[in-house]
């Protein structure tokens, strides 16, 4: 088969779905799939070419038996409304142009966030009257409000009319929930034309290890029970509630709160640690995407955060998986839905609600005073990892390709 997948985020970015596209995609080369993705130069999320790149019109790599076209766009970084738009805008543009100068693929892929890529893939199979499959990362342009990055209005419902467009004209979809899925329906998507594909890990890179003993010294971790919170510090996480909590177990020194990534809210938030005085804080610089075991390796309990709105009650956040495959258990804070619902479900970890900072800290205290606990709960996230591997989500996408094509 012949891929072509739109993904605005690829690596050497390391964000969730620069991951996804990469990992899975990885999987259909080896398989003997030819695969094309069209992506930007990196840039995410502090709007700053990575060393080495250059933001052209035209640039095509090898990666690991991947062909990868990067096209020009406007660069920004992740926040503010008028950028973004800029950004995305310009990627649909110069997307469109380099897959309508690919060979004719057999299925046109795009994945969301990024809802102009999807207009994007959409428009590029159209014209190439070829099947174009919708990969469903996100509930956009609901997770904009929810986020409070833009009012509802004229705009957000010109933008919900073509996100169910999108849905209605393509072939098939690919939810990466049941949430989802149950959303897309309830607005009079056809729901046989939407399959569930959950995210999922790379179990060759992700397992069981020792501390990593450079790091450990380099942060300031020895002897201390670290609370890790491993990707970006965004307006969809509510970061400033770990601060409160912290701020609770300001006078238990054990325990660390590490911060580990980027984003728009990581200088607000490294600046209210610092005048709150928060000591039991620590920020450290954003990790390659080959070092991402090891800073997981820190962490006695991973931290899986997002911020208290109902939006996000139907996502399941790709750091979980790791967690799982890293056998940490997992301290979930979010609203009570879907990713509740499978750390719950696999006993591998605590769950408690957004935004209340008092069960927040009285979770962590139970993880670090409560060994068989946490131990128990390891073990159980170790054992549910399997069932989310990524060489799994990459066979279930493939299914959606060849139905798209059937169809």
């Amino acid at each position: 088969m012949n891929i072509l997948f739109l993904s605005e985020n690829f690596p050497p970015e390391t964000n969730a779905a620069a991951t996804r596209v990469f990992e899975r995609a990885l999987y259909w080369a080896r398989w003997g799939h030819k695969v094309t993705v069209i992506t930007q130069a990196p840039n995410f999320p502090q709007g700053k070419l990575f060393p080495g790149y250059r933001n052209a019109w035209h640039q095509v790599e090898e990666m690991q038996g991947l062909r990868v076209v990067r096209v020009k766009t406007f660069i920004s970084p992740n926040r503010g409304v008028a950028g973004r738009s800029f950004d995305f805008l310009s990627f649909f543009v110069t997307a469109t142009f380099a897959g309508l100068r690919e060979a004719r693929p057999d299925v046109v892929c795009a994945t969301s966030p990024q809802f102009f890529a999807a207009v994007a893939g959409w428009l590029i199979g159209a014209l190439r009257r070829v099947p174009f499959v919708f990969e469903l990362g996100d509930l956009w342009p609901l997770s904009i409000s929810a986020v409070g990055a833009m009012k509802k209005g004229i705009a957000l419902s010109l933008m919900e009319k073509v996100e169910l467009f999108l849905y209605r004209n393509s072939a098939a979809v690919a939810a990466l929930t049941h949430a989802f899925k149950r959303n897309l329906v309830s607005r009079g998507i056809d729901a046989s034309k939407v399959d569930v594909v959950i995210n999922g890990v790379d179990l060759s890179r992700y397992a069981p290890r020792p501390r990593d003993a450079a790091l450990t010294a380099e942060w300031g971790l020895a002897r201390k029970f670290v609370v890790g919170y491993v990707g970006t510090h965004g307006m969809a996480h509510g970061l400033s509630n770990v601060l409160n909590a912290a701020d609770r177990l300001r006078d238990t020194p054990n325990i660390a709160f590490l911060f580990v990534g980027n984003g728009a809210e990581r200088e607000q938030l490294i600046a209210e640690a610092r005048a709150r005085n928060l000591t039991n804080v620590i920020f450290a610089e954003p990790q390659p995407k080959e070092r991402m075991p090891s800073v997981w390796s820190l962490c006695d309990v991973a931290l899986v955060h997002l911020k208290d709105a109902a939006a996000f009650a139907e996502v399941i956040p790709s750091k979980i998986f790791e967690a799982m495959a890293m056998g940490l258990p997992i301290l979930l804070a979010c609203p009570a839905g879907e990713a509740s619902a499978l750390v719950q479900g696999h006993r591998a970890g605590l769950w408690v609600p957004a935004g209340d900072p008092a069960a927040l800290a009285a979770a962590v205290t139970v993880f670090a005073t409560d060994p068989d606990c946490r131990a128990q709960m390891a073990a159980a996230a170790l054992l549910a990892a399997p069932e989310h591997s990524r060489e799994t989500q990459a066979r279930e996408m493939l299914a959606v390709f060849e139905k798209a094509l059937a169809a």
